[in-house]
């Protein structure tokens, strides 16, 4: 009787995004997709026609912050359509982390998009944590901005840097 030899095979996801800010809803989703797939390449996209808080060179410097640890955790960044950056890192599904049914509605159009765009990429829907379905990136900055803490929602580089960008102190003045 033959034996089949077994040779390993990368399981890798993709998890896009623009992480304008990276909150502790995305560090879990990729913690918690470590369970389910070998390797997690964090890739943010770049989107020139929105307007960031962060360039993509700092929003990626500060994701490799934030998964230093993470041996099985990779930051890049990517331009054009997203399945053509699957393929080319060899990868074989799509993470996205869905907080609400607004969210799912807008990932499921898009998932099906990129099935009919590429059909041998799957998607996986993975849901965020109870305690940050709530945190957004607006709701995030205008905290910050207004010189209240984000502690609970964002690691701390990204509070660090968040604060040095939108924080402007009240000056005393006339009332």
């Amino acid at each position: 009787m033959k034996t089949a030899r077994r040779h390993k095979i990368t399981n890798c996801a993709i998890y896009p995004g623009s992480f304008d800010p990276i909150t502790f809803g995305h560090v879990s989703v990729v913690r918690r997709a470590l369970k389910i797939f070998d390797r997690i390449i964090v890739a943010v996209a770049i989107n020139t026609s929105k307007r960031h808080t962060f360039s993509v060179k700092e929003r990626v410097r500060m994701l490799g912050q934030v998964f230093q640890s993470e041996g099985d955790v990779e930051v890049d960044s990517f331009s054009g359509l997203l399945v053509d950056y699957v393929k080319e890192r060899g990868a074989r599904a799509i993470l996205r982390g869905i907080r609400t049914m607004t969210d799912f509605d807008y990932e499921f159009q898009m998932a099906l998009a990129n099935k009919s765009l590429e059909p041998t990429v799957e998607q996986v829907f993975m849901m965020t944590e109870g305690k940050y379905l709530y945190y957004s990136s607006s709701i995030i900055k205008e905290i910050v901005s207004l010189g209240g803490s984000a502690r609970e929602m964002v690691p701390e580089i990204v509070e660090a840097n968040l604060r040095k960008k939108l924080w402007k102190p009240k000056r005393p003045g006339p009332h």
